[in-house]
């Protein structure tokens, strides 16, 4: 069985956007579905950390193109609860071996009170059957809403989505590309959507700033996200994380 977790403090702000709420009728809640940082993440590029084992401690490694780093993976070190969940769901889903093994796996483990999921706070799809089992999750299941963020386009690619430029693989299954990555070329002749971090609010340009996941959960274009998270001391990222003052945080309120 997968281990699913309850909202954070960043998509529980869902249950007041309009048009997203109506998922979380009849007390339905949001989840999400969280995998090891990094090692799951194929695309990662510019985020890239994984969490290693050194005897009982767990440390930080960040990739070598590493500009800032995952914050996620920065929850694997302060949580152990976090990085032995996320661990489990990996190794989980990766003795699935089929499409149909991984679906069987999904149903059988979502929470039944689910309204929305976000895929992976932490992780990614990391292999295309999984990604082709959590479209045919979202095929069977068009009461629910289910997002994600990834850097996995060449798994993408090979999908029959409806509109990505909207962001929508389904009416229900909404994703948006995670510029930064291994695969940022796929991204125009994809079509896709596109979120960007940014480091000071000045430098969206035109992009909405999404704090709320709202943008990422719903129909519509490109967004931006500011940096979050904890990251390395010295660097860039952290320097402008600190001048946000908490901006861009799951602790933001919108």
């Amino acid at each position: 069985m997968l281990k699913f977790s309850q909202a954070n403090a960043k998509t529980k702000q869902l249950a007041q956007i309009r048009g997203i709420k109506n998922y979380l009728k009849n007390k339905k809640k949001i989840y999400s579905l969280d995998l090891s940082s990094g090692w799951t993440c194929p695309g990662a590029k510019d985020c890239l950390a994984k969490v290693i084992e050194i005897g009982q401690k767990h440390k930080i490694q960040d990739g070598p193109h590493c500009l800032f780093r995952c914050f996620s993976a920065s929850q694997e070190v302060l949580f152990p609860s976090a990085y032995n969940s996320r661990k489990h769901n990996t190794n989980t889903i990766k003795a699935a071996k089929t499409t149909s093994q991984i679906l069987a796996l999904l149903e059988g483990s979502m929470p039944p009170n689910l309204g929305i999921l976000r895929w992976h706070v932490a992780g990614d799809f990391f292999k295309l059957a999984y990604l082709k089992a959590a479209y045919l999750l979202a095929q069977r299941h068009p009461d629910r809403l289910f997002y994600a963020y990834t850097k996995s386009l060449h798994h993408l690619s090979k999908l029959d989505c409806l509109n990505l430029s909207k962001g929508q693989i389904l009416p229900n299954f909404l994703v948006t590309a995670s510029r930064g990555g291994k695969y940022d070329h796929l991204i125009e002749g994809l079509g896709i959507r596109e979120a960007k971090v940014i480091l000071a609010e000045n430098k969206a340009g035109k992009l909405p700033i999404d704090h709320t996941d709202e943008h990422a959960a719903r129909s519509g274009g490109s967004f931006a996200l500011l940096i979050h998270g904890v990251q390395p001391k010295g660097s860039k990222a952290a320097t402008a994380l600190k001048a946000l003052k908490g901006k861009g945080t799951y602790n933001r309120k919108k």
